[in-house]
């Protein structure tokens, strides 16, 4: 099976201005997903999608490619992701003579992950009959127990359990998506609009992996788990 790694890095991040390539701990973000990327033996390609100069140089001195500057209109604050990979599975198979099987989507947001969570994604993906697998952890909190909707400025929970939840140990085992990795086969991104219109499994990942800097609290969680490891080495 041939695997492409796409690492998606937009340039107009708001929660964290120029979070792809802000330093962490001395490398810029976007640096740690493809560095990971390289460790992996059964990839033919790491590939940067990015609107962004300035990110692209980055990944190129980081040993990726950016075979293309990506489209203004997949690059907004409203642009859907599962177009941006389409957009490279397309130019994948109108480019590269051997195609791709799956995409292994790397984001640049998820620094603490590790090559055993990928090598997991794989080995789950190659044996199951899927189309998508998805990395999860499990959630702090509960549709069921303790995650609201205010509706007229009265709260409800978002799922009234069938009876009373008195404990959050007793409510329905749910997940956060994370973004440690997504593994997609890439027929299946061009001809569907969404990951769960198919066949979807997922791999746990521990909550110290899967942090997701989306600000710059995150950021600086991140910093402290990694100086925590560095410390423990």
């Amino acid at each position: 099976m041939r695997y492409v790694v796409l690492i998606c890095a937009r340039g107009g991040s708001k929660g964290l201005p120029g979070k792809n390539i802000k330093l962490l701990n001395g490398i810029p973000l976007i640096g740690w997903s493809i560095n990971i990327a390289k460790q992996m033996n059964n990839v033919s390609r790491i590939i940067v999608s990015t609107d962004s100069i300035d990110i692209a140089q980055i990944a190129k001195e980081f040993g990726a490619e950016v075979p293309f500057i990506r489209p203004d209109y997949l690059a907004q604050d409203g642009s859907s992701e599962w177009l941006v990979w389409r957009h490279t599975v397309n130019y994948l198979k109108e480019n590269d003579e051997e195609g791709v099987d799956a995409l292994i989507v790397l984001p640049a947001t998820s620094p603490l992950r590790s090559i055993g969570d990928i090598d997991t994604c794989i080995e789950k993906f190659e044996s199951s009959k899927v189309d998508s697998i998805i990395t999860v952890s499990e959630a702090s909190r509960s549709p069921y127990f303790n995650m609201i909707i205010n509706n007229n400025d009265y709260a409800s929970l978002v799922i009234q359990p069938e009876s009373q939840i008195i404990r959050r140990q007793d409510a329905p085992k749910v997940f956060d998506m994370t973004t440690v990795a997504y593994i997609v086969d890439a027929n299946f991104i061009i001809k569907h609009n969404g990951m769960f219109e198919g066949r979807v499994k997922s791999v746990v990942i521990p909550q110290e992996r899967a942090i997701d800097i989306d600000n710059l609290i995150d950021f600086k969680v991140a910093e402290c788990l990694l100086n925590q490891k560095e410390k423990a080495e």
